[in-house]
């Protein structure tokens, strides 16, 4: 008698709380409880990672959580050997859900005689046995060509509009919505669409890779609350410096959402003693201690939208309706108000 599959979870340990956090929202969204797969991901005297799955997970729907965030090469590693241990145990489809995809700044080549490592990443995947990719934020978008395999790029703006919405509710006339650099003003401009705000630019100039040597503001931020939108913050330096520039044309306040908080370096100070009253990131990496006691970061949790987007992939359903603020109302009915 053939048995009903269901979606099973697996998790490395790049981010065992988000990958639990989504394994009690499945249970909530369908009532039946839900464990990660028992499993375990170790590594030998000289590096070598092995990986050890306990549980039966032939002809299942497998998906596996793991960030490629710091150390990098150790997750994507761990990923990869994960997604071919259940390859080989007969696993019926092997997802990857890879809430910050590392590598991704890596999409296209700048100079002569560089790589493009993005693509290598993808390649790696496929060849892994992995046949589909739920991710968030890519750092650029045509990273989804790289693969030949479905890719679901979800986004972290539906929740941030509904954060703002609760957060300035009484001040919402106030805002406007600022892309860090020209890069970002698609994101921006989607982001000030979706809580009716208008929209500046930071502008910025490099002279090399991760010095900026001069910035200007497009637009009128005098007497605003200046929101600043981005897909990553890695040593903090430009946000920082954004910031203080928006004070000096006239800011009142400025915030900053970011969706994946690497915060590398002398990133968590930089922030402490900024000049940004609040920045609020995402789970999608695992916030270190130093993150957690920062006072003006926030983290607000991609459990809940995750957790959606693997049932809609395991039972065939539009993955793109959560791409919508109206759709992430009632699935983040507990952690924000209606607005």
């Amino acid at each position: 008698m053939p048995h009903i599959v269901e979606p099973k979870l697996i998790a490395g340990n790049a981010n065992l709380p988000l990958a639990n956090a989504v394994a009690r929202r499945m249970s909530i969204h369908r009532g039946v409880h839900l464990d990660l797969v028992d499993a375990r991901a170790e590594r030998f005297n000289d590096g070598e990672i092995f990986v050890e799955v306990f549980e039966n997970v032939r002809g299942e729907d497998m998906f596996i959580i793991q960030s490629t965030s710091n150390p990098a090469n150790d997750n994507l590693m761990e990923l990869l050997i994960m997604a071919d241990a259940l390859r080989r145990s007969s696993a019926q489809r092997v997802t990857a859900v890879i809430p910050y995809f590392g590598y991704a700044r890596q999409d296209r080549r700048t100079k002569p005689r560089t790589p493009i490592t993005a693509k290598l990443v993808a390649n790696m995947l496929v060849e892994s046995g992995i046949s589909r990719v739920l991710t968030m934020d890519l750092h650029a978008a045509q990273i989804q060509g790289f693969f030949d395999i479905p890719v679901d790029n979800l986004y972290a703006s539906p929740i941030f509009a509904l954060d703002i919405r609760e957060k300035f509710k009484d001040r919402m006339d106030e805002i406007m919505v600022v892309s860090p650099d020209v890069g970002g003003v698609a994101r921006a401009r989607e982001l000030a669409k979706r809580i009716n705000a208008p929209l500046s630019i930071v502008d910025k100039r490099r002279e090399k890779p991760g010095e900026v040597a001069e910035m200007t503001v497009i637009g009128d931020v005098k007497d605003k609350i200046a929101i600043m939108i981005d897909d990553m913050c890695d040593t903090a330096g430009t946000l920082c410096k954004a910031a203080e520039l928006l004070l000096d044309y006239g800011a009142k306040e400025v915030h900053a959402y970011v969706t994946h908080g690497v915060l590398s370096g002398p990133a968590v100070d930089r922030i402490t003693n900024s000049v940004l009253k609040t920045m609020v990131i995402t789970d999608t990496i695992a916030a270190p201690d130093p993150v957690k006691n920062c006072p003006n970061i926030r983290i607000l949790p991609t459990a809940p939208l995750f957790a959606q987007a693997i049932l809609n992939i395991w039972n065939g359903t539009s993955v793109s309706s959560l791409f919508e603020t109206s759709t992430m109302e009632p699935i983040y009915e507990g952690v924000f108000r209606a607005p």
